[in-house]
C-alpha cells in the first residue's frame, strides 16, 4: 500500500470517530469542558444531556454543522430550533422578552421548558422559524450543560435527539456512540437521562400559550 493510500486511510479514520467524554455530572471536569468547547468552535457536531433528555447541538453561527445536524435528524426548513443559554441576560441578547414574558422566564429558569419568543437580529436567520421570526430559548437545570455554556460564552444551537421513525429520544450514551458514533464528533456522556420532553410555551403575545406539555409543570400558564 503506498504512502499516498495509507495517509488517506488514516485520515479518513479519524475523520469518522467522535470522541466519548465521560463527565461527571455534579462536578463536571473542566478539562473536559474546555475540549468540548473547542470542538464546538471548530464546526462538532456534539450529543449532550441536558435536565430532560439528550440533545444534539453545534455552534450557532456555522452551517455546516446545522447542514449535518439536519441531515442526521432529517429535519425540514420548518423545523423549530432551540438556542440553549446560560441565563436571562443572555437570553435578552437574542430575543425580544416584554416585562410580563421576563417575569415568567425568571421564575421557571433554569427547568425543563421551551420558551418560544421573537429573536433578534443577533439569531442567525436560518435558525428562525415562520413568518413570525422566532426562536426557541431553553436555560437547562443540568450542571454539564450550564458548565460548557459558561466556558463556550454564548448560546449553543440545539434540538432534542431523536432519530429518524423514533418516537422517543436517545437516553444511554452508550447505546448512541453504538449508533451515531460517525456522525458526530464529540459524545458527553453525563450518566442516563430520561425520555422526556421540554414544556414548550409560546411567549410571543404576551399571552402564554402551552404548544406541548412534557416535563416541565404546565399548570402555571393556564
Amino acid at each position: 500500500m503506498s504512502c499516498s493510500i495509507l495517509r488517506w486511510f488514516f485520515t479518513s479514520a479519524i475523520d469518522n470517530m467522535s470522541q466519548f467524554f465521560q463527565i461527571h455530572p455534579d462536578n463536571p471536569q473542566q478539562r473536559l469542558i474546555n475540549h468540548a468547547v473547542e470542538i464546538i468552535n471548530d464546526g462538532g457536531l456534539v450529543v449532550y444531556p441536558t435536565d430532560s433528555s439528550y440533545a444534539i447541538g453545534c455552534h450557532i453561527g456555522d452551517k455546516r454543522a446545522l447542514d449535518r445536524l439536519r441531515m442526521l435528524r432529517q429535519l425540514n426548513s420548518k423545523h423549530h430550533f432551540t438556542l440553549m443559554c446560560r441565563d436571562l441576560s443572555e437570553i435578552a441578547n437574542y430575543a425580544k422578552i416584554s416585562n410580563s414574558a421576563y417575569r415568567l422566564l425568571k421564575s421557571h429558569t433554569p427547568g425543563p421548558y421551551t420558551f418560544i419568543l421573537t429573536a433578534t437580529h443577533e439569531v442567525p436567520r436560518r435558525l428562525l422559524s415562520g413568518k413570525r421570526k422566532s426562536i426557541g430559548i431553553r436555560v437547562p437545570n443540568n450542571k454539564i450543560m450550564l458548565a460548557l455554556l459558561e466556558a463556550l460564552g454564548e448560546p449553543l444551537m440545539s434540538t432534542t435527539l431523536i432519530l429518524p421513525n423514533d418516537d422517543e429520544p436517545m437516553c444511554d450514551p452508550y447505546e448512541i456512540k453504538d449508533v451515531i458514533s460517525e456522525q458526530v464528533d464529540l459524545i458527553i456522556d453525563g450518566g442516563y437521562c430520561g425520555f422526556d420532553l421540554t414544556t414548550v410555551v409560546d411567549l410571543i403575545d404576551d399571552d402564554p400559550k402551552v404548544l406541548r406539555e412534557g416535563l416541565g409543570d404546565a399548570s402555571t400558564f393556564s
